[in-house]
């Protein structure tokens, strides 16, 4: 079995340049783009897109999905211009030559009042998304609607195309028991982020730092895919304009690249512990 290792690079600098050496000094080859340059992802114009993924691909760095912040909008906020947006990340995905979008299922305050209405855009969504060949990913997160397994599943049952990203910090923010979301979703979850939190204080850590079981997440794998480090370690350009909550952090780094390249050295030491063998970029088992 093998596992490739992606990651959300603009947590090392803001500068695309910058973001690339990361990755080749960590032995990376895919990236989730989010923030390039100062911008994000879902603001970048077509043409600007386009020489973007001719520096990526020059540098041999491929895109594995496009982090954008779709579905980060309250559920009662206008949804048309949103519809608009997914239209344009879907032609933006096609330009870096991927068919992955990461996205959410909207904040709320009420489950129950407000589902009908999560399910009725997360279709409209991936209809568009699908128009293009372009496949949807929802993330688990505080305060939207999948921010628990049990709806996770609801929403994977009901939104026919829409598929699965599993990020245990998030759930162990949430208070979701880690091993029941890993009994319900693992086995459907199409791809991995691997971020670690301690339980009660939601302070975010490296891998294995943490409540969220990681290793034995990654042994519940079976079958080649991908796993995405978003670190979280130390504030990045552009984290507040994707995340409103306060990042906590038991650890300190002097600066973000450092703190970049300790989440993957501790991702690496964990595939290494469960007797993964790193080959030519690729981790084996």
């Amino acid at each position: 079995m093998t596992l490739r290792l992606c990651a959300f690079a603009d947590e090392a600098s803001p500068s695309l340049e910058k973001q690339v050496e990361a990755l080749k000094r960590n032995k990376i080859s895919l990236i989730e783009l989010r923030n390039i340059n100062g911008e994000n992802i879902s603001k970048i114009t077509q043409e600007r897109a386009k020489e973007y993924a001719e520096y990526l691909k020059c540098n041999g760095i491929s895109v594995w999905s496009i982090g954008s912040p779709l579905g980060k909008i309250n559920i009662e906020d206008d949804f048309e211009e949103h519809l608009k947006l997914t239209e344009h990340v879907s032609n933006l995905a096609k330009i870096f030559e991927t068919d992955k979008v990461r996205m959410f299922s909207f904040f709320l305050s009420d489950h129950i009042k407000h589902r009908d209405e999560v399910i009725e855009r997360l279709n409209k969504m991936v209809k568009i998304a699908s128009k293009n060949n372009i496949c949807l990913y929802s993330e688990n997160e505080k305060d939207i609607y999948c921010d628990m397994a049990k709806y996770t599943i609801d929403i994977l049952d009901n939104v026919k195309g829409l598929k699965s990203i599993f990020d245990p910090a998030n759930y162990i923010q949430c208070g979701q028991n880690i091993d029941e979301a890993f009994d319900r979703l693992v086995d459907r979850t199409d791809y991995f982020h691997i971020k670690d939190a301690i339980l009660g204080s939601n302070e975010v850590v490296p891998a294995g730092k943490g409540n969220g079981k990681i290793e034995e997440m990654i042994k519940r794998i079976k079958k080649d895919a991908v796993v995405s480090i978003e670190p979280h370690l130390k504030i990045f350009s552009g984290f507040n304009d994707i995340d409103k909550h306060n990042l906590k952090n038991k650890y300190f780094f002097n600066s973000n690249e450092e703190a970049f390249d300790a989440a993957v050295d501790a991702v690496k030491l964990l595939l290494k512990n469960i007797g993964y063998i790193e080959k030519n970029g690729l981790w084996i088992i």
